[in-house]
């Protein structure tokens, strides 16, 4: 379990360890960043069954890699509670706190990856029909638009990282929760800039990709505000015990706000008439998300033994 395995790579209470998970994800988009210029382009040039076919490819060498690499990683509590023959104890009252206030972040989470993907779902459909990609006379294939995102993960962590250290430095670091209750709110934002070339927009018109890549921009800067600061948190504040489980208990809120991001995109569908609206209830949403974390925050903070 990756994400499990960077929390123990530092002491409980380390100030490095949002930093470090923004680390880990960069990484992580290494592979977000390639997939849709291979996977991509063999589709749309060659058929779709060669752009599988290379996504299981890489998935295999990944497996491969990382089997090798695992005797560099520490061992994880769970191998080291029954190295010890560590017996198992009872989840104490605070324990259980800390459960229910993950539990509450996991609901709000799945509100802001239903927003969050819809940049792989409507806003993909809208660049394939809508957007010019043409640079200097050449036409570049438009599931490229999926490297975007990544490629600003790349180029964004390291500066936030910097950002965040000196914050730190003057005691003015904003609490794991408060980061991710700005990410809601950024990703909220960044539908902004779609709503206002939507507007007005014939069937047939195409606008210049930089509004695609001018809204990415925005949507990033949220993703790392809270998806990698999330994962941070689980690590952090989990039962030792139970940290695989929750970290799987994190992913799950993702993996139903995927579903809930298609449902949403099978409503929204491929009208462009109809977008400009449906792009502000993406923004309400990401916003409102945003606006019970800070609400919630304090309360879940306290339940969390005062974690930061």
């Amino acid at each position: 379990n990756l994400a499990s395995q960077v929390g123990t790579l530092y002491p409980p209470g380390d100030p490095r360890l949002d930093r470090a998970y923004s680390i880990y994800y960069m990484g992580v988009n290494l592979g977000a960043f390639f997939a849709p210029l291979v996977c991509g382009t063999l589709g749309q040039l060659w058929g779709w069954k060669y752009g599988f076919a290379a996504a299981g490819v890489g998935m295999i060498l990944g497996i491969i890699q990382y089997s090798l690499g695992g005797r560099f990683l520490p061992k994880d509590t769970v191998h080291r509670a029954k190295e010890a023959k560590a017996e198992k104890v009872p989840l104490t009252g605070q324990q259980k706190k800390v459960i229910l206030a993950l539990i509450v972040l996991v609901f709000l989470n799945v509100i802001f990856w239903a927003v969050y993907e819809q940049q792989g779902n409507t806003i993909q459909i809208f660049a394939d029909r809508n957007a010019d990609w043409h640079v200097f006379g050449w036409e570049m294939p438009s599931t490229w638009f999926q490297s975007i995102n990544p490629m600003f993960i790349f180029a964004l962590t390291p500066f936030l990282n910097i950002f965040w250290a000196w914050q730190s430095k003057k005691k003015k670091e904003p609490t794991s929760i408060m980061k991710m209750a700005i990410g809601c709110v950024l990703v909220g934002v960044s539908f902004l800039p779609l709503i206002y070339i939507t507007r007005g927009l014939g069937d047939t018109e195409r606008i210049s990709f930089l509004w695609l890549v001018f809204g990415t921009l925005i949507l990033t800067v949220g993703e790392l505000y809270l998806s990698p600061i999330g994962q941070s948190l689980v690590s952090q504040v989990a039962p030792p015990h139970l940290v695989s489980m929750l970290m799987g208990m994190w992913f799950l809120s993702t993996a139903i706000g995927n579903l809930a991001a298609g449902q949403i995109g099978g409503h929204i569908g491929s009208d462009v008439h109809t977008m400009p609206a449906e792009f502000l209830h993406m923004t309400l949403y990401g916003v409102g998300c945003g606006l019970l974390m800070m609400l919630f925050g304090p309360l879940l903070r306290r339940w969390m033994g005062g974690i930061r």
